[in-house]
């Protein structure tokens, strides 16, 4: 069952509750995570949500995608994976395309876009800062 993920994005909660999920053994190392249907349907997300979550955890290295089997639990150490487990940041606004990114796009300069941009950091140090851009639909 959801459960509320008031000030932060729908996906970051639902990392949240698949990492506590694999750091306290309900889903063991090895095992392979639901599939991305049963997790949209668990938690009432869009399939890319889920992705957007699933690739958090991919990040932190808690899990392993493989194209045709799915994606399942690395081993959880306590203690010795929270130094080496990256802290993310990011955030996501409406923004104007500019004369590069409507070309990109096919559409007209000044066009409202959506922009997100999500920083990775281990250990204190920058390790990579990720900027996507998608069209604005109506009814986000």
């Amino acid at each position: 069952m959801p459960t509320p993920h008031y000030g932060q994005p729908r996906y970051r909660s639902i990392a949240d509750q698949l990492r506590e999920r694999i750091e306290s053994g309900s889903i063991p190392p090895g095992a392979l995570l639901p599939t991305e249907g049963a997790l949209s349907s668990e938690f009432r997300a869009s399939r890319g949500t889920v992705r957007q979550a699933i690739a958090v955890l991919r990040e932190e290295g808690l899990v392993t995608t493989e194209h045709g089997r799915g994606t399942s639990a690395r081993p959880f150490f306590p203690g010795h994976s929270s130094e080496q487990r990256p802290e993310t940041e990011a955030w996501e606004r409406e923004i104007a395309a500019d004369s590069e990114l409507a070309a990109l796009f096919g559409v007209e300069v000044g066009t409202t876009l959506i922009g997100q941009r999500r920083v990775i950091r281990r250990n204190g140090v920058v390790e990579s800062v990720v900027k996507t851009y998608r069209l604005h639909r109506s009814g986000q």
